[in-house]
């Protein structure tokens, strides 16, 4: 089944970039926008000032829904991420490019019985074409859902992968059930802390780089909770505290004076006083790192809230 405007259509690969328009991308994003893309590469390749450019607006997971609304003859699709929530944009979900052969026909609904849905729990894993064999898909992320495609043998667990027939392989440890009870906020934190260290990507939300609203989105989706995409629409859709109330895995929010917010941090440890820590996507330290607000992040804090 091709890919029509007006339908879903699913991500085939394990991170799709998305971007703010076909004419946007640069001569360093050619490895992202292959029909296999080399996400790693394509980050590797970057300088800082790269790193942080405007042209990307978030990344889509394998297996991840979006609508397709223009297909153009140069292999580019328009679509909205209908799974990143994104309500000052469009309602229905997050808008942007990709090049179209990074998607797949959604396949059909399925018959009786109600597949096991699984979801990636290792920072990074690999789907094999037998168990113990030859990687098919490598680079898949943390967060990803994977349909299962009936039980483990021998410690390798067979799912269904977007756009082929049979099933692929993953090491059982690396996938865990989709949760069905909410998680602890401390649970959300300590998935979010496994990516100290990892880069910093403006529009990234993958664990081959990430952006600070990213870092939120994907440690709540790894749980099965989907929240907007950006960390204004996220200070939107949370509880704001009373000052002090705050605790680890809430989230502070920054902005300055008339300006919307533009950063989000999560609450690391206990505040005690005027001492808070949060762990964020640091946009000056190009790194996700654990620590203390800064001067100018406490000049610019707005508020914690909780989800």
């Amino acid at each position: 089944m091709e890919l029509q405007p007006g339908r879903e259509a699913v991500v085939r690969v394990p991170v799709a970039t998305l971007w703010t328009s076909p004419e946007a991308v640069r001569p360093v994003d050619r490895p992202a926008l292959a029909t296999d893309p080399d996400v790693p590469a394509w980050i590797a390749g970057m300088d800082r000032d790269q790193q942080v450019g405007d042209c990307v607006l978030s990344q889509l997971l394998l297996g991840e829904r979006v609508l397709v609304t223009e297909l153009r003859p140069d292999g580019w699709a328009q679509v909205i991420a209908v799974e990143q929530p994104a309500p000052k944009l469009d309602p229905r979900g997050y808008p942007g490019w990709l090049p179209a052969a990074q998607l797949t026909a959604a396949p059909a609904e399925p018959g009786s019985g109600t597949p096991a849905v699984l979801v990636v729990d290792a920072t990074v894993t690999a789907l094999h074409a037998a168990p113990g064999g030859a990687p098919v898909l490598p680079g898949i992320v943390l967060g990803t859902r994977l349909t299962g495609a009936g039980p483990a043998e021998d410690g390798w667990q067979p799912v269904y992968a977007p756009g082929r027939p049979d099933p692929l392989w993953a090491p059982e440890a690396n996938l865990v059930p989709l949760p069905t009870e909410r998680p602890e906020a401390k649970e959300v934190l300590a998935v979010a802390d496994r990516l100290r260290g990892l880069v910093y990507i403006w529009g990234g939300l993958s664990s081959h780089g990430i952006d600070c609203s990213g870092l939120v989105h994907l440690a709540w989706r790894r749980f099965g909770v989907t929240v907007p995409r950006d960390a204004d629409d996220q200070a939107a859709t949370t509880t704001p505290l009373a000052p002090g109330d705050e605790h680890p895995g809430d989230l502070y929010f920054f902005a300055r004076p008339g300006r919307r917010i533009h950063h989000v941090g999560i609450v690391s440890t206990e505040p005690h006083g005027d001492d808070r820590r949060m762990l964020h996507a640091c946009y000056v330290q190009r790194r996700v790192v654990e620590e203390p607000p800064s001067a100018d992040r406490v000049a610019t804090l707005v508020g914690a809230h909780r989800l």
